[in-house]
């Protein structure tokens, strides 16, 4: 079972009023990184934890950085570690893997209705415009109204201060706006590649490197 009411924790300068975002504090020296982008790993990336990854940040500050990869799904089922949730979170409905930190930590990230906005639903923390995070202590029945859609991430991916500056100075991270359908991208389609092709001349034709140069 996925330990809930770890907002506080991980978060602990956010307000404890329900729909209100985070005081971020001062901004570090990559201030394109903010929340609501994306990172999208470089078709270089040797990392497995990331390669070929979408990371969406949900937090950004002088402290470091917090995210979660949105296009790793696991074979998990959420039913089997939040029943109460399994039912309402987007298809495919199972568990994404949101980074190598903390894997026995849920978060859940929901996309809210035309109309709503964080500050007048309940149990949900805003990160940027529709994309909220969600309390899973919240009553889902009384959310999934107002939302678009929900996901769970089992653990993230987490940068301490100057670490991320570091990567994409070494160009290991294209930084990117995120869309709010973004964070319930279906896993039968690339999202890396779509995220890409999106951008436009230079970018879009990073989006059929093959990562491994021996197979150029």
């Amino acid at each position: 079972m996925f330990p809930t009411g770890l907002l506080g924790r991980l978060f602990p300068s956010r307000s404890n009023s329900p729909g209100q975002g985070w005081d971020h504090g001062s901004v570090p020296a990559d201030a394109e990184v903010e929340p609501g982008t994306l990172l999208v790993a470089a078709p270089t990336m040797v990392d497995p934890n990331f390669r070929r990854t979408v990371v969406f940040v949900i937090d950004h500050r002088e402290e470091g950085t917090l995210g979660v990869v949105l296009n790793r799904p696991s074979d998990v089922a959420v039913h089997d570690v939040l029943p109460n949730w399994g039912g309402h979170v987007a298809e495919p409905q199972a568990v994404f893997v949101g980074g190598p930190v903390e894997k026995k930590t849920a978060l859940c990230l929901a996309a809210l209705r035309t109309g709503e906005t964080a500050a007048s639903v309940p149990g949900v923390i805003a990160v940027r415009g529709p994309v909220a995070l969600v309390d899973l202590d919240t009553d889902p029945e009384a959310l999934v109204p107002k939302v678009r859609g929900v996901r769970v991430f089992a653990g993230y991916a987490g940068w301490d201060s100057g670490q991320l500056a570091g990567e994409i100075e070494r160009d290991d991270w294209v930084i990117v706006p995120a869309l709010p359908s973004d964070i319930l991208a279906s896993p039968d389609g690339d999202l890396w590649s779509q995220v890409l092709r999106r951008q436009g001349i230079p970018l879009a034709l990073l989006a059929t490197h093959p990562g491994d140069l021996q197979r150029n």
